[in-house]
């Protein structure tokens, strides 16, 4: 059942999110971050967590684990080959597939690998706390990314129907015009910091627009996505914000539907309900804004960094599109995807799977498997064979978006500011870890000021001055529960919890 909100009502965000600390203040300060060390401490019992477990099973989570993820996969490669077994939270058994083929065959047969996780013996001897940071990633609850045969074509085919309804011009408009007003908002300083003040900002921008909202609701979605991105104490409150706001939306598109995504999916001939709409907005809102900031940011490190690329870029040897394939395959937006849960006893990479066992889809170890990539230093140019957005009928729906939004914002960045420049050594980058992805912290750069053109509007970042608190949600979405969903009291923070995983 849907929660109505007068017409009237102003959206603010909530207390605590950083939406509220940021109006009237330079984002970032000049631009440069304090620096960051891989956050991947973690306990059991009050004692730290070692690398191998009891078993001898190497842990997929923990400080070894989770400060060197791409050793951690080479290592479990040369022990096992292109499956291996491994242990997940709670110390239970999965399998890594580490192979490029090994990916795909897992990816392109649903009928031996399902994505419906109640399938997974685990959940059914009540080995998974409600607690476990693994219930966010794999509880099952009722999207696409959670379905098989039918119900999957449904679900998906909304979302794929709706997303394909977008003129690319008209995607590419809205990144120059969002680019343009970031890049005017830090120009002046000459110094910024393109994680915080660039990529964590374009792609929700971009989205908010794509679903329909007014565009002054654009700056505080994008801190209230920020601050639960990150997971920090108000990212609950956060989430419920975004909720409240597409729950919002939903109603006016009711009244008033225009040509957006709220609309297509609510219009829809597959049917959706409220929830499944409400639910599938989110997941492209807040999943996909967070694989494009991981591009965004990876490539412009790579550009900024790697003297292949700037020689290429500037001399006209290589494009940006052959960029970003290129870092599509060293630095895959999610290292991982769990999961998969076999229907049946089989066989994949030489290891013997049985009914009920959950696979991890290991996108980055697959994009560096030497059956396909035997010199890592060899370019990909134009080569887009690489894991990073899946494979299969759950093949990420928005890729066609992200690039567009990574391709045009960065291109304009380089064109607005031709002498961006790497602001210190590239050993001081930090990343933080956890076992579904790596981000870089900061990425501080110094270039030639630039003054903002007369006339032009504030710059994007910067939120009007919130006036009241938002209506809160009345709960969490209705629906049914299932046996291996989240408890329904959690399930309204499903989103925090799910990047506290991401970002520890």
């Amino acid at each position: 059942m849907t929660t109505p909100y007068p017409a009237d009502s102003p959206l603010t965000p909530p207390p605590g999110c950083p939406a509220h600390g940021l109006v009237g203040e330079d984002l970032g300060g000049d631009g440069l971050g304090a620096g960051g060390q891989v956050v991947a401490g973690q306990a059991i019992g009050g004692q730290a967590i070692g690398g191998v477990g009891a078993n001898g099973l190497r842990r997929l989570y923990g400080p070894e684990a989770e400060a060197d993820p791409a050793g951690l996969y080479e290592k479990l490669r040369a022990e096992h080959g292109e499956v291996a077994p491994v242990l997940v939270h709670g110390d239970l058994p999965a399998w890594l597939v580490l192979g490029h083929s090994a990916n795909l065959t897992a990816m392109r047969t649903p009928s031996r690998f399902s994505r419906d996780s109640r399938r997974w013996t685990a959940f059914q001897e009540g080995l998974v706390t409600p607690d476990s940071p693994l219930m966010p990633v794999i509880a099952w609850q009722p999207l696409c990314v959670f379905a098989d045969r039918e119900e999957h074509k449904r679900l998906r085919g909304a979302v794929t129907d709706s997303l394909g309804r977008f003129d690319r011009r008209g995607i590419r408009r809205y990144v120059t015009r969002f680019a343009d007003q970031l890049i005017d908002g830090f120009g002046a300083a000459g110094r910024a910091d393109m994680v915080s003040q660039f990529a964590e900002h374009l792609p929700m921008l971009v989205m908010t627009q794509l679903v329909g909202m007014p565009e002054e609701y654009g700056p505080r979605l994008v801190e209230a996505a920020r601050d639960l991105m990150k997971g920090t104490e108000t990212a609950i409150a956060s989430n419920d914000y975004v909720v409240a706001t597409l729950r919002r939306m939903m109603e006016r598109k009711r009244v008033e539907p225009g040509g957006d995504l709220v609309s297509w999916l609510m219009q829809h001939g597959a049917g959706l309900s409220d929830d499944e709409v409400m639910e599938h907005l989110r997941v492209v809102l807040l999943a996909a804004n967070e694989t494009t900031v991981n591009l965004i940011a990876d490539t412009l490190k790579m550009v900024l960094t790697d003297r292949r690329f700037r020689a290429h870029l500037s001399g006209g040897h290589m494009t940006l599109p052959d960029a970003l394939d290129q870092v599509l395959w060293d630095s895959a937006p999610m290292s991982l995807v769990a999961g998969r849960w076999a229907t049946g006893d089989t066989e994949l990479g030489g290891q013997q799977i049985k009914a009920g066992d959950m696979l991890l889809l290991g996108l980055a170890a697959g994009n560096v498997d030497p059956g396909v990539r035997p010199d890592l230093s060899k370019p990909l140019y134009g080569n887009r064979s690489h894991l990073a957005f899946g494979g299969g009928p759950h093949e990420c729906p928005g890729q066609d978006i992200g690039r567009a939004i990574a391709e045009t914002g960065i291109d304009i960045l380089l064109t607005r500011l031709p002498d961006l420049q790497l602001a210190v050594p590239e050993d001081e980058l930090a990343w933080t870890s956890a076992w579904l992805s790596r981000h870089l912290v900061d990425l501080p750069v110094r270039f030639t000021p630039r003054a903002r053109p007369e006339g032009q509007d504030a710059p994007a970042t910067v939120p009007a001055t919130p006036s009241t608190r938002p209506t809160p949600p009345a709960g969490p979405p209705a629906g049914p529960a299932a046996a291996a969903g989240l408890p329904p009291q959690r399930r309204r923070s499903w989103w925090s919890v799910l990047t506290g995983g991401f970002r520890r």
